[in-house]
């Protein structure tokens, strides 16, 4: 089977005429949702599946329409205009960062899917016929419904007026940060999150250090040692929440702190999340008197998670025999060593973190930076 058809679809692109409605919209003018549409819609927004338009209609009135019907507000883009609907389908991709393979497209015309089908061979295509049973498809049911799932559509619909103001912001890039109120919360995971860490491993890709993916019973296991940790990352701003953003699970030993998984989601990348998480860790181990291993493995999508190890100051010696662990298990991971110091807390956003290094008795959250207190 396929890599396409096991991946979870993460934005579903409806065509318009004939598909989320019923008649022709230029034709009919007073266009009806299809029976059942609007709870298919809902549901997978509850579900955290991201929702788009690619329509061959005027903007303005097809989107006076949707508002009209109330659902607008579920489709984070609309590509409403008279292009082929593969253009439309590819900036839809490229606008969210999604692989292609993990959107799909629906449409009631069979040339309008072949088009697609043609030029994005990764994208899965419907036809309208099935509109009304998405929600039965498995490709359409993630794994589990996250603490975030729910809010998945307005986190990116706040990202693309964060990023709009941006595209306004006339200063440097540090400037825009300090404005945005940013705020970095690591925090020791508990039952609630278990469902979201376990997303973040299987669908994060690009900024997974070593793309292995952690089961529920997994983490359930790593919870439950003592000298295991596995933290969540989460981020807001003045715009509203990014929501679980990071997975860290690090293995705690007297002489060095093993750190086997750090993945963060590409959507906080430019905010320079990874880089604060790796400087509070460093400083954190350096505190216990440790010195911080960190796997790594290439894949052919986390060029970016190797860039910010190196970064970070991680070389490629091999300590696993000073720091009393066994050799990588998984074909192709480095292990990278890190002499720990005392690093800097960030200037760009406020950080509240749990006290790894022992310095304290209080298991509580504490504020390491508060820019401008």
């Amino acid at each position: 089977m396929s890599e396409k058809a096991t991946t979870t679809v993460k934005c579903l692109v409806w065509d318009l005429d004939n598909t989320l409605w019923q008649g022709t919209l230029l034709e009919d003018g007073d266009v009806r949702i299809a029976d059942g549409i609007r709870e298919v819609v809902e549901e997978l927004d509850a579900r955290g599946i991201l929702q788009a338009v690619a329509s061959k209609n005027d903007h303005e009135p097809t989107w006076a329409r949707l508002e009209e019907l109330g659902l607008a507000e579920y489709f984070v883009l609309a590509e409403i205009g008279w292009g082929p609907k593969s253009r439309s389908v590819r900036s839809i991709a490229e606008r969210l960062n999604f692989a292609e393979r993990t959107l799909a497209f629906i449409d009631d015309q069979p040339a309008e899917r072949a088009e697609v089908e043609f030029h994005l061979p990764e994208v899965r295509c419907y036809p309208a016929e099935e509109a009304a049973r998405l929600t039965e498809l498995p490709e359409f049911t993630p794994a589990a419904r996250t603490v975030d799932s729910a809010k998945r559509r307005a986190m990116y619909q706040a990202n693309f007026r964060r990023d709009a103001e941006r595209a306004e912001f006339t200063g440097p890039d540090e400037a825009f940060l300090r404005s945005l109120d940013l705020e970095l919360r690591v925090f020791r995971a508990t039952e609630t999150e278990l469902s979201r860490v376990e997303e973040l491993t299987q669908r994060t890709s690009q900024m997974n250090a070593t793309g292995v993916h952690y089961s529920d019973e997994e983490l359930r296991g790593l919870l439950a040692s003592e000298s295991h940790e596995v933290l969540v990352a989460t981020l807001s701003d003045r715009f509203g929440t990014h929501g679980a953003i990071g997975v860290l699970l690090v293995e705690r030993r007297p002489s060095a702190w093993h750190l086997k998984l750090l993945a963060t989601s590409c959507r906080v990348v430019s905010f320079g999340v990874g880089a604060t998480v790796l400087n509070w860790l460093a400083s954190e181990a350096a505190a216990a008197g440790a010195h911080l291993l960190a796997d790594f493995r290439r894949t052919d999508r986390n060029r970016m998670m190797e860039i910010a190890y190196r970064f970070a100051g991680f070389d490629g010696e091999d300590c696993a025999c000073r720091a009393g662990l066994p050799a990588p298990e998984t074909e192709g991971v480095e292990r990278l060593h890190l002499v720990t110091e005392r690093r800097d807390p960030p200037v760009t956003m406020r950080l509240f973190t749990p006290d790894l290094g022992g310095r304290t008795d209080d298991a509580g959250e504490r504020a390491v930076s508060v820019p401008g207190a």
